[in-house]
């Protein structure tokens, strides 16, 4: 248990970086959509859809890989496994921002923004930086260091979020008082540009700001290793690349699939603003996944496969708890939550529990991952996700033009929900881990149950309707202690 105990604490902290800043960043969506309409804010959200896809392009799974050969029995120096990942990131992160800022022209006229390539080029430079320092801040977790790395992370998102403040509520109020003042760097036609420079100032501070880390060990640049981390890498490069593409082709496609452009990126818009309503559950799996990978290497590198599994199963257990515990969270307060967006893209909501569900279904999918990871057949995670994929642009491509963005739902939720069962049904003839599947339905009924019931008792009273779900959620939690107490003496007799 003391390793359960160690990962609920780093989720802690890692989560704290990611869950607070996720959240802080969450409440620039009402900015947003205050203050763009909703075929600009639809660009936003088509070229981060691009840049998610390149981010994962850039670190070719890398940060994985420095974990297990940092953790290798063959390699014993830490110090140069992670020297030859930061070398290896570093020339490709600067080959891409100068062919970047090359073709941004070119570039900018097929992503529906050529009067702005500016906007290209700022989201290169951010991109390629961000690409860079991944290893830096996987070398904090790797040694060890949740408060540095969640600092780190909060000053980014901080200066982040004081930047887009800046630039899209106090420099247009100036300009209408005293223009004069600000004329030398703000054009107010610039608009949604200011999200984009915000970002290249934030992640170029972000560089900076690692430099430490960056000259942490002596480097020692070692081909052969790097070559043995790129093979192993490389079906990890292809895992991310069609899980991203799950993420986002929807937005990527949507403008392509839709043949009305203006109705395109508004609904785009829509979409994309409500698909933020559900970030909560993605920040949840992102605390747990910075802390889960180097707990399963150091766990598959120093303890007896029994208390592996233990763990594992038990780390599964609590993982499907709390994010259930998140689904209901959302969808009880939802008549509240849906205000962090403007009542003109409240039509969206309907994608909101989809999305989240969907996502959950990723979070299993990830902790499922781990037996082909610490066993090294990282292929197989390149088959599921490669059917995750398919199943994706089948969706997208097939209903998108008829159905909408409710397609775009409903693919994320089909694709994520076969990964996860396909993945598990293999890893028990691979590497079973003796998942206690019987008691994660039961969660699952209870906690769809409880919604349910939440949808039966509304009576469109805000007080009444809050309290009651309050008390369904209090219900959840007794469930959950009725059988992790229960579960927790059988686990211990095995």
């Amino acid at each position: 248990m003391a390793g359960i105990k160690s990962l609920f604490k780093d989720t802690a902290i890692y989560g704290m970086s990611s869950i607070v800043g996720r959240f802080l960043n969450w409440c620039l969506v009402p900015m947003y959509t205050y203050c763009f309409a909703e075929a600009e804010y639809g660009v936003v959200t088509n070229l981060y859809a691009y840049v998610a896809l390149v981010l994962i392009i850039l670190t070719y799974g890398m940060e994985t890989g420095f974990f297990r050969f940092a953790n290798h029995e063959r390699w014993t120096n830490p110090g140069q496994v992670y020297t030859t990942a930061l070398m290896s990131l570093g020339a490709s992160s600067m080959l891409f921002i100068i062919a970047g800022c090359i073709l941004s022209p070119a570039l900018a006229g097929r992503l529906d923004c050529a009067d702005h390539p500016a906007y290209i080029w700022m989201m290169v430079i951010a991109v390629g930086a961000d690409a860079y320092t991944s290893i830096p801040f996987a070398y904090l977790r790797y040694r060890k260091r949740p408060v540095r790395f969640a600092t780190l992370k909060l000053v980014n998102i901080a200066l982040n979020i004081a930047l887009n403040l800046f630039f899209i509520l106090l420099c247009p109020v100036i300009w209408q008082n005293a223009p004069e003042w600000i004329a030398w760097f703000y054009d107010p036609t610039f608009g949604v540009g200011y999200i984009f420079l915000a970002n290249m100032i934030s992640s170029l501070a972000t560089l900076l700001m690692v430099v430490p880390e960056i000259l942490a060990e002596n480097y020692d640049f070692n081909g052969k290793l790097l070559r043995e981390m790129l093979r192993y890498s490389f079906p990890l490069l292809i895992i991310g690349i069609a899980g991203i593409m799950n993420q986002t082709i929807d937005k990527i496609l949507y403008p392509m699939l839709i043949e009305d452009k203006a109705e395109a990126m508004s609904g785009l818009g829509i979409y994309g603003a409500n698909y933020k309503i559900a970030i909560v559950m993605v920040m949840f799996i992102q605390a747990f996944r910075f802390a889960y990978e180097p707990f399963i290497f150091a766990r598959n590198k120093g303890e007896e496969k029994d208390d592996r599994k233990r763990a594992y199963v038990s780390a599964m257990n609590w993982f499907v708890i709390f994010g259930l515990f998140i689904f209901l969270g959302v969808m009880f307060y939802l008549p509240v939550l849906k205000y962090f967006i403007a009542p003109a893209y409240f039509e969206g909501l309907r994608v909101v529990p989809i999305i989240m569900m969907a996502e959950l279904f990723f979070g299993i999918f990830f902790n499922l991952s781990l037996w082909y990871k610490v066993t090294d057949r990282t292929i197989w995670g390149t088959w599921f996700s490669l059917m995750g994929l398919a199943i994706t642009l089948a969706i997208n491509v097939i209903f998108v033009p008829r159905y909408g963005y409710m397609a775009c739902a409903w693919a994320a939720f089909c694709c994520y929900g076969a990964m996860m069962v396909v993945s598990y049904l293999v890893g028990r003839v691979k590497h079973p881990v003796g998942y206690d599947i019987p008691r994660l339905l039961a969660y699952f009924v209870v906690a769809m149950g409880l919604w349910a019931l939440s949808g039966l008792i509304t009576t469109g009273g805000n007080a009444y309707d809050f309290a009651m779900r309050f008390l369904l959620l209090v219900a959840y939690g007794g469930c959950v202690c009725l059988l992790e107490f229960k579960g927790l003496k059988m686990l211990r007799r095995r």
